[in-house]
């Protein structure tokens, strides 16, 4: 998971690129790149939050009225700013490139490049590796046009095997933006006037004053041209399956993706949750959710169950999201300095904890013996989606499934070990029919249900899960 911009406008463009970030930089806090272009392409990238990538000097030297932009959520591969993005290619046009997603075939896909066209892959980012390949494509013919365009990313469909939603920006011609056949990973794109600007997130462009045009739909090539025109080309026919994750935890609540409403989505998970709590007819005085993901499901949750919704968890807002950092010592340590309890609201009191999920578990535990050391009677748990038990090979942090609490453990297993009184877990269909709407009913739940649709070879989950570290 990765956060990524593209913007073309009749003005400067690097104030509303930063202020994009900022907006999606909880989609990543490793780290963060603009590349805007004037006569040249301008760059500067820097490890850590969108704030300390950039000073004003850097903002100052990034000139020009089209760029992209990225930060930077670490899954695999190696660490250390080589691994920023955007990444530049001088030929065939020259061209910037930022990513969201992972390439499953990474491998395979590298070895080639490198034997067949000596093309040599610096970093260990499948940003990086996805570049060269469209640069190897677009080589073949040196008169640009849309239609070329689109024919070289059809035979990049057929080459890469994962997930990606692209930005690109390509001197003196336009923003280029695809999405993988599948959609797994989101993009939107919106105009106002003769400017326009695509992005992970539909909240950037309600910000920024956008009006939205729609989502880029799976397998879809889209091209906003220098003097305005914008080409659009549905290239691959697979079936739609975007990341259910995204609406539990990732996205912003105040985001739409594929026209579901995040907020709307997780309302309708803790009313389905609910459904759960009263089926074990657990009795609890007050619903208390982890914040920030889980607000909407607990509050909506407690509606349902007619029970007080408190807010016993103060966060300090200086800490970032724990679950996207790279390693789980981190997450623990900081617990404890991101979270404090309000010792007066949980104090005999018989606490629901609602959370987004349970993935390794410590962080649950860590969460609950706050709790109890507040002095609550009891604590109960609910999660707001199913237990995770399988690896995700599409850029999520979870790449083995001994991270998994629940992988080989059972339900009263994992109560045990968070040390709660009980624990309830979201049904998949639960999960599914909360997050549905008219258009969108299909995704992809292979961290629940280990229903993959890429399919991963033995020798890529193997590349996959020994190569713990940060890749997106």
């Amino acid at each position: 998971m990765c956060g990524i911009v593209g913007i073309q406008g009749s003005e400067e463009v690097v104030s509303n690129i930063y202020d994009s970030l900022l907006i999606i930089q909880h989609r990543g806090q490793d780290a963060a790149g603009i590349v805007t272009y004037s006569d040249k392409f301008n760059i500067r990238k820097g490890e850590g939050l969108v704030r300390d990538a950039f000073q004003q000097e850097n903002l100052n030297y990034l000139k020009g009225n089209i760029g992209i932009g990225h930060v930077r959520y670490p899954t695999l591969g190696g660490m250390g700013a080589e691994n920023a993005q955007p990444f530049i290619s001088n030929t065939p046009y020259g061209i910037a490139f930022a990513f969201n997603g992972n390439i499953i075939n990474f491998d395979s896909l590298k070895e080639k490049l490198e034997k067949d066209n000596r093309r040599i892959i610096i970093s260990t980012s499948d940003a990086e590796l996805l570049l060269n390949l469209l640069s190897e494509e677009l080589s073949q013919n040196p008169n640009f046009s849309p239609d070329f365009l689109f024919e070289a990313i059809k035979r990049l469909f057929e080459k890469v095997k994962g997930s990606y939603s692209v930005v690109a920006l390509i001197k003196d011609k336009g923003i280029l933006a695809f999405r993988d056949p599948y959609g797994i990973k989101p993009l939107i794109f919106g105009k106002k006037e003769n400017n326009f600007c695509v992005v992970s997130e539909s909240v950037v462009l309600d910000t920024l004053g956008y009006n939205i045009e729609r989502d880029v739909l799976p397998g879809e090539a889209i091209f906003f041209s220098t003097d305005g025109k914008l080409y659009t080309k549905k290239i691959s026919e697979e079936k739609h399956c975007p990341c259910i994750f995204e609406y539990v935890y990732f996205a912003r609540p105040d985001s739409i993706i594929d026209g579901i409403s995040v907020y709307e989505a997780r309302l309708n998970l803790g009313k389905n949750l609910a459904k759960e709590i009263r089926k074990k007819g657990i009795n609890i005085d007050i619903v208390v959710p982890v914040p920030d993901t889980s607000r909407p499901v607990a509050i909506s949750l407690a509606e349902e169950l007619n029970v007080k919704y408190r807010e016993g968890l103060m966060k300090n807002r200086y800490i970032g999201r724990t679950f996207i950092m790279p390693h789980q010592s981190k997450r623990e340590e900081l617990i404890r300095i991101k979270l404090s309890p309000v010792k007066e609201i949980m104090k005999g009191k018989k606490v629901l904890l609602v959370d987004d999920s349970i993935v390794r578990g410590t962080t649950s535990k860590k969460i609950v013996q706050l709790i109890r050391d507040a002095g609550a009677k009891e604590v109960h748990f609910a999660s707001s989606s199913p237990p995770l038990k399988y690896p995700c090979y599409y850029g999520i942090d979870m790449q083995t499934k001994g991270e998994f609490i629940a992988c080989k453990r059972s339900e009263e297993n994992v109560r045990e070990m968070i040390g709660v009184d009980s624990l309830t877990y979201q049904s998949v269909e639960g999960l599914i029919e909360a997050v549905s709407n008219d258009k969108v009913k299909n995704f992809c739940t292979a961290c629940f249900t280990g229903e993959y649709p890429i399919k991963a070879n033995a020798q890529e989950v193997q590349r996959i899960e020994s190569s713990r570290g940060c890749k997106n």
